[in-house]
């Protein structure tokens, strides 16, 4: 069964690939949502012209698929609300040496 939890999980292990966090501790992640085996994502990215979006996207997409249980991912990139630093996690902050 696909949980919430286990979609954040594998969220942790995609980047952005100038900022050394991935993209749950950024903040960067919206949205989740589940309907039977297909995941839905929304996130944003630190900045509106992030040139790694697609790439961004792509693999988070190319992790979820490739995770037992999911047969389809979507990740709608959002700009609305934009992203502050303030949606960090801790863990960001402190890999940042924000905190």
């Amino acid at each position: 069964m696909v949980t919430e939890e286990k979609v954040f999980d594998i969220l942790r292990d995609v980047y952005d690939p100038e900022i050394p966090v991935n993209v749950v501790d950024l903040g960067l992640v919206y949205g989740v949502r589940i309907k039977g085996n297909k995941v839905y994502i929304k996130m944003t990215m630190t900045a509106p012209g992030c040139p790694m979006h697609e790439y961004i996207a792509e693999d988070a997409i190319s992790k979820l698929e490739a995770s037992e249980g999911i047969d389809e991912a979507d990740v709608e990139i959002v700009w609305d609300p934009p992203w502050t630093p303030e949606r960090m996690t801790a863990a960001g902050r402190k890999a940042l040496g924000f905190s």
